[in-house]
């Protein structure tokens, strides 16, 4: 299929698209490489375009805005949408997305943005919710369901757009049987709020007997949401603290205001909760498609793998796992020393969110069916990462 590859009103470049391998076979014509996918720009070379890795990484690009290989009970899901692999839906509705404005449109066709995206446009979306979510759901029967935004979410949460007074949420559930990551999300959320960190707002909602997090859309019609990996792609690699100064570098070259302190809430919100998954794809920034200005850092968000106790016992909780800081696994203790100025967080406003979470927690117990032990020893390890940044603001290192 020949087609146009868009961003927004854009046109990026002229393309055959293949189906069946849902890659790219040949570019005809690169027309504004600056509206192109970031990542792809540094693969660019002007009449090199059909030569690997400029085609190449076009096709990788566009498969990596599908579902993952990797999402939890996948198998099931494919069964129920009645295709056999994720690629099949890339095609299903233009290939739009709601992180970006990227779109394949067909060669000569008459077909606008405005009439497509899903940002505008409302979109079928009761039957693709219950496939993902539901613990009993039939195969699909409308073709209609699969022209939605969920055919391009990334992650391997079980997850859902859906619309609300014209509102898109994101719906997502816990990881197999563990039902704590959709509480992390709304702790994580209240934690920002109290802080003052910017964030994405989750909250809780249940879905037929399943507990979900539910957060509304942070990107619009005329903006996108470029992952630090994306950035980092053409950057220098040093496996060490140099590449988040090179990260914040970056960020002020492109003039976000307060960019340092922005990613540094992000660590210590990782910190008070133990977020053991903070990989490159799940922060970034906020880019104009029509001015291709950067504007912002990206609101913190995806916070669900966090207070993960090995095992506990009466008088002792076990806990092995640590942080990420780009391309470095390391101690939360060793992660926090990022931040250049501690003391400007006000940490007597976390006062009463242990007993804020626990409330939480047991508001829900009769659908999650969470151990009031289980509880307790959350509570003792969110109070603990709090009293523990209370004496590194303090100034006693002896924790």
């Amino acid at each position: 299929m020949k087609c146009i590859l868009m961003n927004k009103n854009t046109e990026v470049l002229v393309a055959e698209y293949d189906n069946a391998t849902s890659g790219f076979t040949k570019i005809y014509e690169v027309k504004n490489i600056d509206y192109a996918p970031y990542i792809l720009k540094s693969y660019y070379a002007e009449g090199d375009i059909n030569d690997t890795p400029f085609r190449t990484n076009l096709s990788e690009w566009f498969k990596g805005r599908g579902i993952p290989s990797w999402r939890d009970k996948l198998d099931l899901l494919l069964h129920r949408l009645n295709v056999t692999a994720p690629s099949e839906l890339l095609d299903k509705a233009f290939g739009l997305s709601l992180s970006d404005q990227y779109w394949l449109k067909p060669f000569n066709s008459n077909i606008k943005y405005a009439d497509v995206n899903f940002f505008d446009n409302d979109f079928d979306y009761a039957e693709f919710m219950e496939a993902s979510l539901s613990t009993n759901s039939k195969t699909i029967k409308k073709e209609s369901s699969l022209k939605t935004p969920n055919n391009t979410t990334d992650g391997m949460l079980k997850k859902a757009w859906i619309i609300e007074n014209g509102t898109r949420y994101l719906l997502k559930g816990g990881y197999k049987n563990e039902i704590l990551q959709p509480f992390n999300e709304v702790l994580a959320s209240e934690i920002c709020k109290r802080l003052g960190f910017n964030h994405v707002e989750y909250t809780i909602d249940i879905y037929k007997d399943t507990v979900v997090s539910k957060c509304p859309c942070f990107i619009t019609k005329d903006t996108e949401f470029i992952t630090c990996y994306q950035i980092r792609n053409n950057m220098k690699r040093y496996d060490s603290i140099k590449d988040y100064e090179a990260y914040i570098k970056k960020l002020e070259e492109h003039n976000i205001e307060n960019a340092r302190e922005k990613v540094e809430n992000m660590y210590i919100l990782d910190f008070l909760i133990m977020n053991e998954d903070r990989h490159l794809n799940n922060f970034g920034i906020i880019r104009d498609v029509n001015t291709l200005k950067w504007t912002d850092v990206a609101p913190i968000f995806d916070n669900g793998q966090s207070l993960n106790i090995e095992y506990y016992d009466e008088e002792e909780l076990y806990i092995t796992g640590n942080g990420r800081l780009f391309y470095e696994i390391k101690p939360f203790e060793e992660i926090i020393k990022v931040v250049k100025d501690l003391k400007r967080i006000d940490i007597k406003a976390l006062d009463g969110i242990v007993e804020w979470f626990d409330d939480l927690l047991h508001e829900y117990q009769y659908i999650t069916k969470m151990s009031d032990r289980r509880i307790e020893k959350l509570c003792i390890l969110l109070n603990r990462q709090i009293n523990k940044l209370k004496k590194i603001i303090e100034g006693d290192n002896k924790i």
